[in-house]
């Protein structure tokens, strides 16, 4: 199907400003998306509240409006540019309520403008708790025991019959804003009290709490003709009860079966059909670690910042094809960006591992809970990508730019026995280092996950890295062999942190690593693993000994 006619001049609302959950992952975003709907000669209106944008630079839209996201603005910005169209879902929870406010204000029947690619109908299916699990149940996908409330009397009811914990998740909202995890009465109380008030639609889902399952996420493509292809699939390092923004994240998953991995992408794919999103979508699973029991936990019909994360770490542009499918083109007439042979519709192979680690800002906020959640507390993030889960880990602690070189965090040395349990069990943004802290004091991988919940897996490579730490302390320069030192780099340690295991100085290290010419090499991302040749891919290096 070619590009629609009927469309020549296109709105699309950025994200506003920069707050918790809602980052410069959407500039990066709707840059895209305005740049695609140009390349096939549609002319772009931007509205967007924050100019410290790359999406408010003159070039990217043919009209910049720097205003207020309020009806009241928007709809003189309508009547003055005429668009055609409007495109909702690439400027994060902003952009999607914006959208959902005109339209239900009658503003975009008035002007006769139509909403590009998700429909109305798909945004309240899958933002709307009582209609999301209504959707769930017609095409029979496992959702928690729940309950929709307006009131806390009727949270306080639905507590009694099901009992505690219980997760909170308001309606409409962002990064889990306003939801938490009640463990009794008082909780309940005070969390469905502020998710009715932050609620757009005064809604909340409550819900059987299932932490300590295994946190799953498949950013899947849907185009108008009903083609569908899952982009990425992610794991969470931490179980459910953190939310994903505030946790470390691997993609592809490393710990699913087959099997596991099948039936959580068929159960995607039936998702985004069943709610008929035309554009990408964010599709969150829970999955029992000691069964195949599975539960659809939340959809986002909208680009996330989990599709930003999934865009970098695949080399497919998710906002960028999102845009060319809400004017008219399918998944096989949109050219790869990266190969420039495939299509859209060949769904990106990984042959290495990206390594996601969330940035608090705790450091400038010192007095501030520490505590992690359902309720999203990071700022930002860092993305590594690597041949192993080691090394893609090491690289991402270095580029926090907290002072860490690896696993040991400045003072956990001093923690007491009694501290490190409380750590353990009661997740904060320090736990990685909490559980290397552990491996350390001679606690066994059991005792970690009991108190953790942390898949095995994990706990294996984390400790994998201890045992190094281990064999390199205050080694001399003669007991670096060419072996060990390959060993070391490959699993992610850098000179500096070496220096500081041996007690040798960064230069001396360096030195020693190029007398056995041990080098990093440079791979490719490329969308397809090799499989076809990229015009325009970009690289990773890692110890390898093939140079791509």
């Amino acid at each position: 199907m070619p590009k629609r006619t009927d469309i020549d001049k296109v709105m699309v609302i950025g994200s506003g400003p920069i707050v918790i959950g809602q980052a410069a992952e959407f500039d990066y975003a709707g840059t895209q998306a305005c740049r695609a709907l140009r390349e096939e000669g549609v002319s772009v209106v931007l509205v967007n509240s924050n100019p410290a944008t790359i999406m408010t630079d003159t070039e990217i839209a043919d009209r910049v409006y720097i205003e207020p996201l309020t009806i009241e603005f928007l709809e003189s910005i309508i009547a003055r540019e005429r668009p055609e169209g409007l495109l909702p879902t690439l400027g994060g929870q902003t952009g999607l309520n914006t959208a959902t406010q005109l339209a239900k204000a009658g503003i975009l029947d008035k002007y006769d403008i139509q909403l590009l690619g998700t429909p109305l109908s798909a945004i309240a299916r899958a933002e709307d708790r009582e209609l999301f699990k209504q959707t769930m149940e017609e095409i029979g996908e496992p959702i928690p025991d729940s309950a929709i409330v307006t009131t806390v009397a009727a949270a306080e009811e639905f507590a009694e019959r099901i009992g505690y914990p219980l997760i909170v998740r308001p309606a409409y909202t962002l990064g889990g804003t306003g939801g938490g995890i009640a463990g009794d009465i008082h909780s309940l109380r005070n969390t469905t009290t502020r998710g009715l008030t932050l609620s757009m639609i005064n809604q909340v889902l409550l819900e059987r709490c299932v932490t300590g399952w295994k946190e799953i996420e498949y950013e899947v493509m849907r185009d108008g003709a009903d083609n569908c292809i899952t982009v990425c699939n992610m794991e969470n390092l931490d179980p459910m009860g953190i939310h994903t923004g505030d946790s470390i994240v691997v993609a592809p998953s490393q710990t699913l079966s087959d099997k596991e991995y099948q039936l959580l992408r068929s159960a995607s794919l039936n998702i985004i059909r069943a709610l008929k999103i035309e554009g990408g979508c964010n599709v969150q699973l829970a999955l029992d670690p000691e069964s195949m029991d599975y539960y659809v936990i939340e959809v986002n019909p909208r680009v996330s910042r989990s599709s930003a994360l999934a865009s970098k770490a695949t080399g497919y542009p998710i906002a960028r094809v999102a845009a060319k499918i809400a004017i008219g083109l399918r998944l096989d007439e949109i050219p790869n960006a990266v190969t420039q042979k495939t299509l859209a519709c060949f769904e990106p192979a990984l042959d290495y591992i990206v390594v996601k680690i969330p940035r608090f800002p705790f450091d400038k906020f010192v007095n501030s809970d520490r505590t992690v959640g359902t309720q999203m507390k990071a700022t930002g993030e860092v993305m590594s990508i690597d041949r192993s889960f080691e090394s893609g880990l090491m690289k991402a602690l270095r580029s926090l730019e907290i002072g860490v070189y690896g696993l040991r965090l400045k003072g956990a040395e001093l923690w007491s026995e009694m501290e490190l349990e409380e750590k353990l069990r009661k997740a904060t943004d320090e736990r990685i280092f909490v559980v290397a802290e552990a491996f350390r004091r001679g606690w066994q991988i059991r005792e970690i996950h009991e108190q953790s919940a942390i898949d095995y897996w994990f706990l294996e490579k984390i400790e994998k890295l201890i045992i190094m730490e281990s064999r390199l302390r205050d080694l001399r320069l003669e007991d670096l062999t060419p072996d060990l030192l390959l060993e070391a780099k490959t699993m992610g340690f850098n000179d500096h942190h070496l220096g500081e295991l041996t007690g040798l100085k960064e230069t001396v290290i360096r030195a020693r690593r190029k007398e056995f010419a041990i080098g990093p090499v440079y791979k490719m991302v490329d969308t397809c693993a090799a499989e076809f040749e990229a015009e325009t891919p970009y690289f990773y290096s890692c110890y390898e000994m093939e140079d791509e």
